[in-house]
């Protein structure tokens, strides 16, 4: 266990955390028996401090000061206690396999523990070694031409391919009860392309082209150093065109709907066989996201040497599989992405691993047993009065709002009401019946679930959009709001103390899970959710006189959190960070001042109780809300891990 000498600190305070060390004991009972007493942990204060001087001190200071981080994590906090808990039950699921399960949720069972199995029998994975891959290493050397590189990159959706190119299918922006195939800038091996661009990470780059060759030199790749430099000099210019991650924000900026033939003809490149590789061979429309960056990519890839883009994919072939592979393959892949760029000391257990990797493949199969294991049905009542509640103080803040318009007020008071709220589980279950899993064939069984979640979206390309799919399973401590379907989602894994008790003083639960709630809401009407509409239709629905207004207010506090300098040299992206923070007015109950000062103290909000590894913390808000001197900017929302990420 480890302490760092610094973390990042978040305004929202958290007094309903853990006790101790904030670690989950090693059982499957109820969470809320786990921590003890909790709502008010006035032995994490740290009295000394006035709250005037530093209130994330005075609330959090004693806690903080005592939180060790364990040596397989890159931080600690409620989260992160919440997760290692969530973490338990779903190792108890996937070992019991189908004792206790319902009758209809049997097969699946089975399936998700065959997996598990797979991942779990060590000694076969050191006795196979690289020959799970060989196959596709065989494929991509008999490769002879970029039109073959581009079908092996349209197979990447169902294989451990990659490809320069994203292609994903997803709800139409401006056509929400459909569904669109989208294509935009891909290529990088590393996290950002701040990464290749800045002097800053100049050490990040130099690591990753030795691991580059040390991965090709594991799979007896030729010329393994001098196709490292190649692949990281390739990877520097697809850096160089890329979008930065402030403008791939831009949902109107990334609506580029065009024909099949139209981008064959703007954008040279073998698209029908990249289309082909991905079950898609007679589509006739995409919508292309990075509009000026995806002609550029093609370019290069038009004129880089056929043998360097066959390096390039076999070294993302074989990184991506070597979680997967022997410990020799491991170990490397640990070294770098989790020790190097994430500073975690030493790699998880291999049950640990076992549980993210078959609860990333086959989610809902376990999420439909753990909602019936651990998520009390009658509390889905009490959280949907509370959401109510927070959506009636929303609606009053949105009349008062003394700068915006009626007409435009009217539309988003129509927006709010018609928000719809997704409650601990989706209301169908997916369907695995045509997954298979065997206990005998890890990488097998990964590429199935690859192809099996691929043609499921392939297949039903041309229906309506499903409205009663979750993009998060019931076990995901998070929560979040789409914009298209004009929906936020509260999982069941976050629906539990702190975040929320049935039998918690209201004031306690709207603290907790009421902030995280208003977070979502507040979603709706940030810098980027306010351009859809009521149905989740992206257009201009805003008055001018009040889009104006609103761009000129979130700029001016933009320019407030680009002065932020958490690290010397990089300040905090007030073009990332801005979104509308239209809390709900605060209930009063008959305790008066004490329930706001409960509803404050017990508010579990992002940036609380949260503790990072120094290294950690580097790495992730450097690639988040942070920008370097130089004015380059990276991804959507300042998030740590342990931390709640809201999409």
């Amino acid at each position: 266990m480890g302490k760092i000498s610094s973390a990042v600190a978040g305004v929202m305070i958290l007094l309903a955390a853990p006790q101790a060390t904030g670690r989950a004991e090693q059982s499957v009972s109820p969470v809320v028996g786990e921590y003890g007493p909790w709502g008010f942990d006035r032995t994490g204060m740290d009295s000394s401090t006035k709250p005037g001087d530093d209130f994330f001190r005075y609330a959090n200071g004693a806690w903080y000061d005592r939180t060790l981080i364990a040596p397989d994590r890159d931080s600690n906090g409620v989260d992160r206690v919440l997760n290692d808990a969530v973490e338990l039950r779903i190792r108890d699921i996937l070992e019991r396999g189908e004792d206790g399960v319902e009758a209809r949720a049997r097969p699946d069972a089975a399936k998700i523990g065959a997996f598990y199995a797979a991942f779990m029998n060590e000694a076969r994975a050191e006795t196979l070694d690289a020959q799970p891959i060989k196959p596709l290493i065989q494929q991509l050397r008999a490769a002879v031409s970029r039109d073959d590189l581009a079908g092996l990159m349209g197979t990447s959706p169902t294989t451990f391919f990659s490809s320069i190119f994203s292609v994903s299918i997803d709800v139409d922006s401006k056509a929400p009860d459909k569904y669109v195939v989208s294509i935009g800038q891909s290529g990088l091996g590393l996290p950002d392309r701040d990464y290749y661009l800045t002097p800053q990470f100049a050490d990040k780059k130099a690591a990753y082209q030795a691991y580059v060759a040390q991965i090709l030199e594991l799979i007896d790749w030729e010329a393994p150093r001098q196709s490292a430099a190649a692949i990281l000099a390739f990877e520097t210019v697809i850096a160089g065109a890329s979008w930065t991650v402030a403008e791939q924000r831009d949902s109107e900026k990334t609506y580029n709907p065009m024909s099949v033939a139209q981008l064959e003809q703007t954008v040279p490149f073998p698209w029908r066989r990249l289309l082909e590789g991905a079950n898609l061979r007679d589509l006739d429309r995409v919508v292309v996201l990075e509009n000026t960056a995806v002609p550029k990519i093609a370019d290069l890839f038009a004129r880089t040497p056929v043998e360097t883009l066959k390096a390039w994919q076999a070294f993302h072939l074989a990184d991506s599989a070597a979680p997967y592979l022997s410990k020799r393959f491991v170990s490397a892949n640990f070294d770098f992405h989790g020790k190097t760029l994430g500073g975690v000391l030493e790699i998880s257990e291999r049950w640990k691993r076992g549980v993210s990797i078959v609860n990333g493949a086959m989610g809902e199969a376990i999420g439909r047993i753990y909602a019936a294991r651990y998520f009390p049905v009658e509390a889905k009542a009490k959280v949907e009065a509370l959401v109510e509640q927070l959506r009636l103080a929303l609606k009053g803040r949105i009349e008062r709002v003394a700068w915006m318009g009626q007409e435009t007020k009217i539309k988003a008071l129509e927006k709010l009401a018609r928000l719809n709220v997704k409650i601990a589980y989706p209301a169908k279950w997916r369907d695995y019946s045509t997954l298979e899993a065997r206990p005998d064939d890890l990488v097998g069984d990964l590429q199935a679930a690859g192809r099996f979640g691929w043609l499921r979206k392939v297949n039903r390309l041309n229906s309506p959009v499903d409205r009663d799919e979750w993009m998060m399973t019931p076990q995901t401590v998070n929560a979040y709001y789409d914009p298209n379907m004009n929906e936020i989602v509260l999982p069941a894994a976050q629906l539990q103390p702190p975040y929320f008790d049935p039998a918690a003083d209201p004031a306690v639960n709207y603290g907790g899970i009421g902030a995280l709630i208003g977070h979502e809401l507040t979603h709706a009407f940030d810098d980027d959710g306010r351009r859809f509409d009521a149905a989740g239709v992206l257009s201009d629905w805003w008055m001018p006189v009040d889009a104006e207004e609103f761009k000129v207010r979130a700029e001016e506090l933009g320019r407030q959190y680009d002065a932020f300098e958490p690290f010397p040299g990089a300040h905090v992206n007030g073009d990332l960070t801005i979104m509308v923070r239209s809390w709900a007015s605060r209930r009063q109950s008959s305790t008066g001042s004490l329930a706001t000062s409960v509803f404050f103290l017990a508010s579990p909000s992002p940036g609380a109780r949260n503790r990072l590894r120094t290294q950690s913390v580097s790495y992730w808000c450097l690639i988040s809300t942070l920008r370097s001197s130089s004015g380059s900017m990276a991804s959507s929302e300042m998030w740590t891990p342990g931390m709640t990420l809201s999409a």
